[in-house]
């Protein structure tokens, strides 16, 4: 069997706000979460440097009302999901694109 590829993501980090639940027309739970990841390191003059990444992450159904439930502000997530990127289009009609983390 041949491989088409691996999609797969797993972030350690902190949640930068309480997630965002909404639910589809169905009533499936949809919650969005924001996950801030930071290396550091040292420059090559032995100062101390720091960058955060911030993640989209979405999960759907149950884990989304167990995220609305438990997961605040602060909080330190495990997240393994994949990543999917959706196209959109803006007030101006421009598309727009997001790559989001799908758990």
């Amino acid at each position: 069997l041949m491989s088409r590829g691996v999609n797969k993501v797993i972030l350690v980090g902190h949640v930068g706000q309480d997630p965002v639940v909404r639910y589809t027309p169905g009533g499936e739970a949809v919650a969005n979460i924001s996950l801030a990841t930071s290396e550091k390191w040292k420059d090559r003059n032995g100062q101390p440097q720091e960058r955060t990444e911030w993640h989209r992450i979405v999960t759907f159904g149950k884990l989304a009302d167990i995220a609305q439930q438990l997961v605040r502000k602060g909080s330190k997530l495990y997240i393994e999901g994949k990543l999917q990127t959706r196209k959109w289009q803006d007030n101006h009609g421009q598309d727009r694109y997001t790559t989001e983390v799908v758990v």
